[in-house]
């Protein structure tokens, strides 16, 4: 029974408060201030996440106006501009991504039983990266052509639930294959890739740490063929090979057997090559491995089009990074909440009536029974959706 909590704070329930305060210690998050804390900005950014507000003047607005009932939730004080554009400015962004960090752990602990279809019996991860257009003038920091600024969401996903478990922020510049340098997964994983990160030497250094891949192959591979495996055309497989990659350059870095997969798409009517260091799996299983790489373009898109993380609240790296990170900790609540709850719709509907129900004194079980009680959100269910 709903002890007359309200939805905001009941979403809010789901971050370990205890482990919070353990991170605003161990960073001295509230070294400088004594009545906006760590919590109390926490609470304003993840409201501005699940309200979607596009300006700091009208987050501000729309906070103070619900002075009475932020207060139950630890907002105890009148929010001022100033005061929110120094937080995010001074308070470092490590708090909030130890923060996901934790969150992440308890999203992957409730989906760690999910299973993708594929029956493999090791964790599926996708790599990839997002570009956040940023204007010149008020970023200059984030250069990225003559005209413009942008920063890189470097993300790997976990594809049992969507789970982002590795995000690294840099400035639009730096290319995407270096974040294989920093990519660290449980021996025995495997990564899906897209052709961006076809860097042999770090391929193979990605082997040595025990972990698989699948990547889209480039057009102008070099190689010779090894040995040649029967298929089914039927299934748009044109070739399966076991190869050695031809150029000295390319086989110093990279000296050992690679699979090698052409794959015809009826959908796209694409012809596609993939490499793989697993010379076990089928040619069909490999081609289906690296259709799940979708899965995080649909993860950037969500996020771009549900969370606020095209309009920023400040100028500094420090805000970019803090914003950021705060919109994937309120991902991974609603990601818990949907999952530890068992909810009848999509993630995206159950946040957009978390959005309209912010205040309301109901369950967030009685508040989705409400809205699936009629036909047209039943409809709704039924479409496709990542989540």
């Amino acid at each position: 029974m709903n002890s007359g909590r309200t939805v905001f704070a009941q979403m809010l329930g789901f971050v370990p408060f205890a482990h919070f305060e353990h991170l605003v210690d161990k960073y001295q998050s509230n070294r400088w201030t004594r009545d906006f804390t760590a919590w109390s900005h926490f609470i304003c950014m993840a409201y501005a996440q699940l309200t979607r507000r596009e300006g700091l003047r009208d987050l501000i607005a729309c906070l103070n106006s619900q002075k009475s009932k932020l207060y139950h939730v630890g907002l105890r004080h009148r929010i001022t501009r100033s005061t929110l554009a120094d937080a995010n400015e001074r308070r470092s962004s490590e708090l909030f991504e130890s923060l996901a960090q934790r969150l992440i752990e308890l999203a992957i602990a409730l989906h760690k039983d999910h299973d993708i279809g594929l029956g493999l019996k090791e964790p599926l991860y996708a790599m990839d990266s997002t570009t956040i257009d940023l204007c010149l003038k008020l970023f200059p920091w984030a250069d990225f052509r003559s005209t413009k600024a942008a920063v890189k969401a470097h993300t790997v996903i976990d594809l049992r639930g969507a789970i982002p478990v590795m995000l690294t922020i840099t400035t639009g510049k730096v290319h995407d294959v270096k974040a294989l340098d920093t990519l660290r997964l449980p021996p025995g994983s495997i990564v899906v890739l897209d052709r961006g990160y076809v860097d042999f030497a770090r391929l193979y250094a990605l082997v040595q740490r025990q972990c698989s891949f699948v990547v889209r192959g480039k057009d102008n591979l070099k190689f010779t063929t090894m040995d040649c495996h029967p298929f089914d055309p039927s299934t748009g497989i044109r070739a399966d090979q076991t190869i050695q990659l031809l150029t000295h350059k390319s086989k110093k870095a990279y000296p050992a057997p690679l699979r090698r997969v052409e794959f015809f798409d009826e959908k796209t009517q694409l012809d596609l090559v993939f490499l793989s260091n697993r010379l076990d799996l089928s040619a069909m299983t490999i081609a289906a491995i690296y259709k799940q790489r979708w899965q995080i373009e649909l993860f950037f898109k969500w996020l771009k089009q549900n969370l606020m993380v095209k309009h920023f609240f400040g100028n500094s790296l420090n805000a970019v990074k803090s914003q950021i990170w705060i919109a994937v900790c309120v991902y991974l609540i609603a990601l818990i909440a949907h999952k530890e709850l068992g909810m009848g719709i999509s993630l995206r509907n159950f946040l957009h009536l978390v959005e309209v129900n912010m205040f309301e004194k109901i369950t967030l079980k009685q508040m989705v029974s409400n809205a699936i009680h009629n036909e047209e959100v039943e409809v709704l269910q039924l479409q496709d959706e990542l989540f």
